[in-house]
């Protein structure tokens, strides 16, 4: 049987889209895909419909490694309203109490903060997309199911207080994968004893990639409108930005022939573990060829590889 072609523009790389509120992190991706008529393309880590900011979109070869993008760190600015619970954390759902607000002294508010900072515990909220025996448990929410869930360990590594009023504080988070600031902002509402929820959110770093890279859907539409193809192509990152923040190794282009092949090698001046960005020089230039993991032996074993050129 022959295999089906996949309709669309072969193109790879990651675009930088600075997600707008009100659609969802797949309305985008569609968006996004269509746009740029393109066969393949991914998201890397959804972003809630009220939430904006930085969201990575991988086409062709890119996709490959969405998973390093999904494991980074993120930067996040979130708007908190005190004093109000709401059935989803954030100002989607319905108000279901209302909390009269203390007034706190700065090293109150400071004190709160603190307890969040470093590893924490969250359970997750019913309004995730979290899956469960195949459902995401937004679905389930929406049934008015509720199931039991396990608290999961995150890291805070930053978090700072941008400005507050009696009822509203925006704070600055740097946290590792899996962080939920709906759940971050409910659990800081109850150590203040009144209740809290998210009412903006905007991603400001994911992975190596920043805001100020990313374009909002109008940006690239009038791309396409005022220019051609190559034009609008020309904003997107290559494949190997996915990975610019770990360590990189360069090999001759005969080694990197045998780890094209799926098999580990040796290179010289490796001294550390885990993954690695791997380059191969040919007759004229140095080329991204996938991530390797470097192994007890100090060999490079591949993880994820780049189709051969």
């Amino acid at each position: 049987m022959r295999s089906k072609r996949r309709k669309g523009r072969v193109i790879d790389g990651i675009l930088l889209l600075d997600k707008s509120a009100g659609i969802t992190s797949n309305g985008a991706l569609q968006s996004v895909k269509r746009l740029y008529g393109a066969a393949k393309a991914g998201h890397t880590g959804s972003l809630d419909p009220i939430a904006t900011g930085v969201l990575p979109i991988c086409f062709g070869e890119a996709t490959k490694f969405s998973q390093f993008l999904l494991d980074a760190d993120k930067r996040y600015v979130a708007t908190l309203q005190l004093g109000q619970k709401t059935t989803t954390g954030d100002s989607e759902g319905e108000v279901i109490e209302t909390r009269e607000i203390p007034d706190l002294s700065d090293a109150e508010v400071e004190d709160c903060l603190q307890q969040f900072r470093g590893e924490i515990e969250q359970i997750p909220s019913m309004y995730s997309a979290i899956k469960v025996d195949g459902q995401p448990l937004y679905k389930l929410a929406r049934q008015g199911i509720e199931i039991e869930r396990k608290a999961r360990t995150v890291l805070i590594r930053q978090l700072t207080l941008i400005s507050r009023k009696k009822d509203q504080w925006i704070i600055d988070i740097h946290c590792t994968k899996g962080t939920y600031v709906r759940s971050l902002a409910e659990d800081i509402g109850e150590v203040l004893g009144c209740g809290a929820h998210v009412t903006a959110l905007r991603r400001h770093q994911a992975g190596p990639f920043v805001l100020n890279q990313a374009l909002k859907l109008s940006e690239l539409e009038n791309l396409k409108l005022n220019s051609d193809l190559p034009g609008l192509d020309g904003v997107l990152q290559g494949v190997s930005s996915a990975v610019t923040d770990y360590p990189s190794v360069t090999m001759t282009e005969l080694t990197a022939g045998y780890f094209l092949q799926g098999q580990p090698v040796q290179v010289s001046g490796t001294e550390r573990f885990g993954l690695v960005a791997v380059y191969r020089e040919t007759a004229n230039e140095t080329v991204f060829a996938g991530v390797g993991e470097v192994l007890d032996d100090g060999r490079i074993a591949p993880r994820r590889l780049v189709a051969a050129q």
